[in-house]
């Protein structure tokens, strides 16, 4: 038998080689975690530097925006100059920086039917994670550090529908001027609805048919089914005429041009946001899923109303509840600290948004329509600080974002890993949306002047089908959804539609504008961009235009106006009569507690921004102290004052109106008007009744 080592000095030796191993597998554990830490810590350079980079495309294209506006140049707009800087800095990130490798790659090859969306890998008994951020193209298995730089500024699209869409949505719908929209409210809802609905099965036939070209002679390399076509004409649908409105409001352009391009397409942006939800939606029973079937296209119809109905109705509602909420808050003093009602009022705005979105509907229209009652609602119980501030401050955030978007647009045009560009594809889409747009344009605004007292004329319509820009909800739409064939090769095209429309259709406004001979009005005041809110009152056209005010308004508004001037502004507003003046006598105990008291401190001041659309009399009076002027159901003038008065001489009266007040009294309301010097003393020196 051999000699065996002591019994002590083996427990000895074991106990040394299990110190040992323990010892390096404590010190490989450190390793890693400094490894760890160290790959965090450049991770948030990266991140910061990145941020940094958008940071300074915003504040370079601020400062040429302030350049072009100082030197009045106006073939360019900001968005389109955004654009310009992101295709720089784009170039730059692409082309010019490399990242130096600092760890060897090691590519393993396994074979599987899908990518998986999250990998658990088994080293040495030790699980790590790791998470799907896209195909890369063979070619690029070398350059993965470049690869992951260009990932870092490649942004997850949930970031534009939760944080960068919600206030440029919401200060669409918190801003509109409602005394011209619902002026042309069915238009509007006609051009919007109809007409994008139109466009959309316009688009996708066109481009079905191009498909189908392009499988004849070999150009595509993927799947591209009819339900994508239309999907495509869906994001495409939706137009964002900033750059034309913005020359509008400094050229000061008609009105009701103005009141049509920015009503249709913010609600057209509602629509198409719908109506790609529902072309996704569609899925025929069986095999195919890509065949037409009744019950399924049925289904995704029933889908559309469903959540355009749903969306809507929350968004009102949660307006409703804000303007509810702003009520009680006048009675506990938070009014008196502007800074917290301020900021409970921009985060319950904003949670509208992520609540239509949790609860499966939209909230692009859920955001919108609760911008719009809270601006004819919760605005008015407001204090006069937090009026200004949030106005202020949702025309700041939507300033940036739709900076921040445009300029993304251009850094995308580089960065994105898999863009697909087909000549035949692009050729096809631009002729497919012109088209598009004057099937919605032309055909609708025919048959809208069979009923329309003031006809939208030819030259509108020519510009209203050149303002067909295409913006920021295209581009959200797009680059929701990449990983397809077909995904690809419509975000690669939107990108290019949309630099083009901004561009060329963007900068040619001004001449468009010449070339249609659009007038530009003299008072601002008259343009369709000026402030409900801040009017003092409405601006007094000449005596034609008052006596067609009537007819020009929208029967259903006229409806709508007096149930909400009687009832819901009372109710939900300080700023409305007393219900006491407008309930039944049967009513009044229920009168008496729903009006607060404000309500009649504020019934001599009553002042109503929307009275102005609303003539149900057959007569208007103008008020001068203790003359009265009148015009009758024909539009003739008759003046009546005092007998005691009726030695004043004219040239009293002429000086007295000249500097005065203009009152118009409509239906018992009083509302103080500005009044322009050579208008008024004329008309009334010709209706002036004679001693």
């Amino acid at each position: 038998m051999g000699r065996g080592a002591p019994p002590g000095l083996t427990t000895s030796l074991s106990v040394l080689i299990f110190l040992s191993l323990s010892l390096s597998g404590a010190e490989d554990s450190a390793m890693e975690n400094i490894v760890t830490e160290k790959k965090a810590e450049e991770s948030h350079r990266q991140d910061s530097a990145d941020l940094l980079i958008f940071i300074m495309l915003l504040t370079l294209t601020i400062l040429t925006i302030w350049l072009f506006k100082h030197r009045r140049f106006r073939f360019l707009h900001e968005t389109g100059l955004a654009m310009i800087y992101g295709l720089l800095v784009g170039v730059v990130l692409r082309y010019g920086i490399h990242v130096p490798r600092d760890i060897n790659n090691v590519t393993l090859s396994c074979h599987v039917n899908a990518s998986p969306a999250t990998l658990l890998v088994n080293v040495s008994g030790k699980f790590y994670e790791y998470t799907l951020k896209g195909e890369i193209s063979a070619k690029e298995v070398d350059d993965v550090q470049d690869n992951e730089m260009l990932r870092k500024v490649t942004f997850d699209p949930e970031v534009f529908f939760n944080i960068l869409l919600p206030p440029i949505i919401f200060h669409a719908g918190y801003s509109l001027k409602r005394r011209h929209f619902f002026r042309n409210m069915g238009s509007i809802l006609a051009y919007a609805f109809l007409g994008t609905v139109i466009s959309c099965f316009i688009i996708g036939l066109l481009m079905y048919g191009c498909v189908m070209l392009m499988k004849q002679i070999g150009q595509l390399a993927g799947d591209f089914f009819f339900t994508d076509c239309l999907f495509f004409g869906a994001i495409v649908s939706a137009t964002d005429p900033v750059t034309v409105l913005a020359i509008f409001n400094e050229l000061q352009v008609d009105a009701d041009l103005y009141a049509l391009l920015f009503g249709e397409s913010v609600l057209n942006d509602a629509v198409a946001v719908v109506l790609s939800s529902s072309i996704v939606a569609y899925q025929p029973t069986g095999d195919n899923s890509h065949t037409f079937e009744a019950m399924a296209m049925l289904k995704s119809f029933g889908v559309f109303l469903g959540v355009f109905s749903g969306s809507f109705a929350l968004g009102v509602a949660t307006g409703i509840m804000t303007a509810l909420i702003s009520i009680t808050l006048f009675f506990t003093k938070l009014r008196d600290f502007q800074l917290l009602e301020t900021a409970l009022f921009f985060l319950m705005s904003w949670s509208t948004f992520l609540l239509a979105e949790a609860c499966g509907f939209t909230g692009v229209v859920a955001v919108l329509f609760c911008g719009i009652t809270q601006a004819h609602y919760t605005y008015n119980n407001l204090s006069p600080e937090s009026q200004d501030r949030t106005k202020q401050l949702f025309e700041l955030l939507n300033f940036l974002a739709e900076n921040f978007i445009f300029s993304y647009m251009g850094l995308t045009l580089f960065t994105f890993q898999n863009h697909v560009f087909n000549p035949t594809f692009i050729i096809g889409a631009f002729l497919a949306i012109f088209l598009g747009r004057a099937a919605n344009i032309y055909p609708l605004s025919f048959l809208l002047n069979l009923g329309r007292r003031h006809k939208i004329n030819s030259n509108f319509q020519h510009m209203m089908m050149f303002a067909g820009l295409r913006g920021a909800m295209t581009f959200a739409l797009s680059i929701r959804d990449t990983a397809t064939y077909a995904r690809q090769m419509m975000f690669s095209t939107t990108l290019l539609v949309v630099f083009f429309t901004v561009w060329i259709c963007g900068g040619g406004t001004t001449q468009m504008l010449s070339w249609q001979r659009i007038r530009s009005v003299t008072h601002q005041n008259e343009v369709g961009v000026d402030s409900d809110q801040d009017n003092c009152g409405p601006i007094v056209p000449d005596g034609m235009d008052r006596r067609n005010t009537k007819q020009e308004s929208a029967w259903l508004f006229r409806i709508w106006y007096n149930f909400d001037h009687n009832y819901l502004k009372p109710i939900l507003t300080h700023s409305g009569p007393p219900l006491t003046a407008t309930l039944p006598t049967c009513c009044a105990p229920i009168a008496r507690c729903l009006t607060s008291p404000q309500a009649y401190e504020n019934e001599g001041q009553l002042k109503d921004d929307d009275s102005d659309l609303i003539l149900n009399d057959c007569d208007i009076s103008l008020t001068y102290g203790d003359i009265t002027v009148s015009t009758d159901a024909s539009g003739a003038r008759m003046g009546s004052q005092p007998a005691a008065n009726t030695a004043t001489s004219s040239d009293e009266l002429d000086r007295e109106l000249t500097v005065g007040d203009h009152e118009l009294v409509i239906r018992g309301t009083r509302l103080v008007l500005p009044t322009r010097d050579s208008e008024l003393p004329l008309a009334l020196n010709r209706s002036k009744v004679t001693s």
